[in-house]
C-alpha cells in the first residue's frame, strides 16, 4: 500500500507543479502582452501608412475548397482594400470544389479580369491540403509580396496596407502576421467561447512572446511574406497539417523574423458546431504532434535557438501540462465522490482558487484591450474554465491516440463553413 500512497502523492505533486509553471509562464506573457499593446499604440502605424507613396506588387493567395458560402464576401473585401489595384492580383486556388465555388469566382473574374485569377486543381489531384494548394498559387504569383487569406475572412479596409508597411519597413522581417477576430462571435455559446480563446491567444501568447522574445507565429491567414524568401525555402510544406507553424519554424531557422501586427485586422468565421470544432482542433493538435516529433529528433543535435525553445514549449503544453490537467481533474472528481482523500499538507484549495482567478483575470485583461470586457464575458470566462479548457485536453488526447496508438494517416480535414448574414 505504501507504493500506491507514494504514487498518488507523486502524481498530485506533479500536477500542482506543472500546472503552476504554466500559470506563471502565462502570467508573464500577459504582462508582456499588455506592454506590447502600449508599445503598438504609441508606434502609430496609421501615420506610417499615410506617408507612403510607392507600394510593392502583391499577390493574394486564397486556397478554396467548397467555399461557396463565403468566397464572395472575401473577394468583395479584398477589392475594397485601400491598396492600389494596379499593384495587386488575387489568385483563388480551387482545390477540387464540388459546389459553386469556381462559378462564383469566374463571375467575379468577368468583372475584374486584370485582378482576379482562378487556378482549378482537378478533383483527382485535390485534397492534398492547404500547403499543396498554396504552392500551386505560388507558382503563378507575380507580386513581390505574397499575402494569404482563408476564404471565410473579411479583412478590414486597411489590413493589407498596414501589413505591407510593416514588412518593407524592416529588412530583417520575412513576414508580418495580423490579428484575426471572430465575425460570428455572437452566434452561439461555442462561438462566444472561441472568441475568448482567440482574443486571449493573440494578446497573451502572440503579443507576449513578441514583446519579450521578439518572435511571433503565422496565424494561417491575414499575413504577408516576401516572395523571394518563400521561394528560397521551397514554399509551404505539403505534408504539414499546420503549415503556418511549420513555415514559421523554418523562417526562424534561417535567421528571419516574423512580426505580430494587431493593427491589421481580419474577421473570420469560427466553427458553430462542436463536431466542427473538434475536427478542426484535432487537425491542429495532430499537426503540432508531427512538428514536435520532427523537431525533437534535432533538438539535441543543434545549438539552442528560438525554434528549439518553441518546440520545448509545445512539448510542455501538449504533453506535460495536459497530463497535469487530467491528473488534477481526476483527483478533484475522485475527492468529490469520496473515493480519494489526500493527506499531503498544503494550501491546495487556496492554490486552486488562485489558479482560477488568474485564468479569468488574464482573459478579462485581453478582452479589455479589445474593449470587450463585460459582465457577460466574465461569466463566459468562468464557464470556459469548467468546459472549454477541459475539451481542449480531450482533443489533445484524441490526437495522441490517432497518431501514436492507431497511427492513422494524417489527412487534411477542411473546416465546415456556415451561412453568414452578418458582417463586422
Amino acid at each position: 500500500m505504501t507504493f500506491w500512497f507514494l504514487l498518488r502523492d507523486g502524481l498530485f505533486i506533479f500536477a500542482v507543479v506543472f500546472i503552476w509553471l504554466m500559470l506563471i509562464y502565462q502570467f508573464v506573457l500577459t504582462i508582456g502582452g499588455f506592454l506590447f499593446w502600449r508599445k503598438e499604440k504609441l508606434r502609430g502605424e496609421a501615420a506610417e501608412v499615410a506617408r507612403r507613396d510607392h507600394w510593392p506588387t502583391i499577390s493574394v493567395l486564397i486556397p478554396a475548397k467548397n467555399e461557396a458560402l463565403v468566397i464572395q464576401g472575401l473577394l468583395a473585401k479584398l477589392l475594397a482594400q485601400d491598396y492600389p489595384r494596379s499593384n495587386m492580383e488575387i489568385i483563388v486556388i480551387n482545390d477540387g470544389s464540388t459546389d459553386l465555388t469556381a462559378s462564383l469566382v469566374e463571375a467575379e473574374m468577368k468583372r475584374y479580369p486584370d485582378i482576379i485569377k482562378l487556378i482549378n486543381i482537378p478533383l483527382e489531384e485535390s485534397g492534398r491540403g492547404k500547403g499543396a494548394a498554396l504552392n500551386r498559387g505560388l507558382s503563378r504569383c507575380q507580386g513581390e509580396i505574397v499575402a494569404v487569406y482563408d476564404a471565410d475572412n473579411l479583412p478590414e479596409k486597411d489590413a493589407l496596407k498596414k501589413l505591407v508597411t510593416a514588412l518593407i519597413a524592416n529588412p530583417k522581417l520575412a513576414a508580418v502576421t495580423g490579428k484575426f477576430r471572430a465575425s460570428n462571435r455572437q452566434r452561439n455559446f461555442l462561438t462566444r467561447l472561441i472568441n475568448l480563446e482567440s482574443v486571449a491567444f493573440q494578446w497573451i501568447i502572440q503579443a507576449g512572446r513578441n514583446f519579450f522574445l521578439n518572435i511571433a507565429f503565422l496565424a494561417g491567414t491575414n499575413y504577408v511574406i516576401r516572395r523571394e524568401v518563400l521561394e528560397s525555402l521551397g514554399g509551404w510544406d505539403e505534408g504539414a497539417l499546420t503549415e503556418d507553424t511549420e513555415l514559421t519554424l523554418r523562417l526562424y531557422e534561417h535567421g528571419w523574423r516574423v512580426r505580430f501586427l494587431p493593427a491589421a485586422t481580419t474577421w473570420e468565421q469560427e466553427p458553430e458546431k462542436w463536431g466542427t470544432w473538434i475536427r478542426q482542433r484535432t487537425r491542429w493538435a495532430r499537426g503540432n504532434n508531427d512538428l514536435i516529433r520532427r523537431q525533437m529528433k534535432r533538438l539535441f543535435k543543434t545549438k539552442l535557438c528560438l525554434t528549439s525553445i518553441e518546440m520545448a514549449n509545445l512539448f510542455y503544453l501538449y504533453y506535460l501540462f495536459v497530463l497535469a490537467i487530467i491528473i488534477s481533474d481526476l483527483f478533484f472528481l475522485l475527492s468529490l465522490l469520496g473515493i480519494l482523500s489526500l493527506r499531503l499538507p498544503g494550501p491546495y484549495l487556496e492554490l486552486w482558487v488562485l489558479a482560477v482567478a488568474l485564468f479569468i483575470l488574464e482573459i478579462l485583461l485581453a478582452l479589455a484591450l479589445e474593449k470587450e470586457d463585460s459582465l457577460v464575458n466574465f461569466g463566459l470566462a468562468c464557464l470556459a474554465y469548467l468546459t472549454y479548457t477541459k475539451l481542449w485536453a480531450l482533443v489533445v488526447l484524441r490526437s495522441f491516440f490517432e497518431d501514436f496508438v492507431r497511427r492513422r494517416e494524417r489527412v487534411w480535414v477542411k473546416t465546415e463553413r456556415f451561412p453568414r448574414p452578418e458582417e463586422p
